[in-house]
């Protein structure tokens, strides 16, 4: 790959993992002004607006082949809602607890889509994200529990990790129509997604925010929603999915830190041991993206003499192996020859 597109990838997925991370720090700043369902609605809005103007652009050069299908409705239907759910449940415990710490709890994701991808769509988890799993789980618990030697179990916590289930399901969900347009799905989250928390908050009676609000939130929405899905995608076709899916890990890393920054909240000691056990977990998220993991073939083609009469034998086997990075496949052929028996080996690497 040329080493401009690579480092011009590798700025676009990082900026992608912040334009994700300013979510909820800035949400819980406008959470003052604006109720946790419209802010569910405009945010999703946002972003299907935005996304859908820049389709207007591109629409003539997408192939048909890459539009969704009648086959795709039940994964687009269970994308749309649970991307209904999740964002309420998201700004809910936002709003009861802190930006720091719902952050850091957005790493959960990883472990529900990890399980539902395993559970449901019967995908391989490797050991090192096993070790993940149960770092960033244990680091959730510690963050999940109110500070002041309290073992109460923190409320706003709680709909936080609700919100990270339903995105989790919904990772899967997305996951099976990810080869269809992107601005399409994007595009279809936003309106629908954003179009039912919408109806949800005029039933539950919610005042309908300031214009001002509106666009701020919208504004919002395209950025941490939309253009972030656009420039995760933009990156993906050049790091791959991987090495792009490891710089998402470090967006609840600057969506903490930008907390303190935004919202001014203090540190508790709860929060320093769940941000080193997250550390740690996400490190072994990060690695296990990082490694491509692919079966070898051996080919084992032994031909011996015995009392002059020629034999052949064929042997075939499979291994895994792993490879850091890009790594380019190899392969390699070499012959042994073991002449006191008079055997000829040709060993043939693939």
């Amino acid at each position: 790959m040329n080493h401009k597109i690579k480092i011009g990838a590798v700025i676009l997925a990082f900026l992608a993992a912040v334009f994700y991370a300013i979510n909820t720090p800035v949400s819980k700043f406008l959470l003052n002004n604006v109720t946790p369902t419209f802010m569910a609605a405009f945010l999703y809005l946002g972003a299907g607006v935005g996304v859908g103007i820049m389709y207007l652009f591109h629409i003539k050069k997408e192939e048909k082949a890459e539009r969704l299908t009648k086959q795709d409705l039940p994964y687009t239907i269970g994308m749309i809602v649970l991307d209904i759910a999740a964002p309420i449940f998201l700004m809910i415990g936002i709003k009861m607890g802190t930006a720091s710490n719902a952050s850091l709890l957005g790493n959960f994701e990883i472990v529900v889509t990890t399980l539902m991808a395993l559970l449901i769509f019967k995908e391989q988890v490797s050991g090192k994200l096993w070790i993940a799993i149960g770092f960033i789980t244990l680091s959730s618990i510690v963050l999940s529990f109110e500070g002041s030697g309290s073992f109460q179990f923190s409320t706003g916590s709680l709909f936080v990790i609700l919100a990270t289930c339903c995105w989790g399901l919904e990772n899967n969900c997305t996951r099976k129509i990810s080869d269809k347009s992107t601005y399409e799905i994007v595009l279809l989250k936003g309106i629908f997604s954003g179009g039912g928390s919408f109806t949800i908050a005029m039933v539950l009676g919610e005042k309908i925010p300031e214009m001002i609000y509106i666009a701020i939130v919208m504004l919002l929405g395209f950025v941490a929603y939309g253009l972030s899905i656009f420039l995760y995608i933009r990156a993906q076709r050049n790091l791959g999915a991987a090495k792009t899916s490891a710089y998402y890990a470090v967006a609840p890393f600057i969506g903490s830190f930008l907390a303190f920054v935004v919202n001014g909240e203090k540190l508790a000691v709860e929060y320093f041991i769940g941000l080193a056990l997250m550390l740690v977990g996400t490190v072994f998220v990060v690695y296990d993206t990082m490694i491509n993991h692919h079966l070898h073939g051996h080919t084992h083609t032994i031909v011996h003499t015995h009392n002059g009469v020629t034999h052949t034998h064929m042997i075939t086997h499979e291994h895994e192996h792993n490879h850091f990075g890009n790594e380019e496949g190899h392969g390699h052929k070499h012959e042994d020859y073991i002449n006191s028996q008079e055997h000829k080996l040709a060993h043939i690497h693939g």
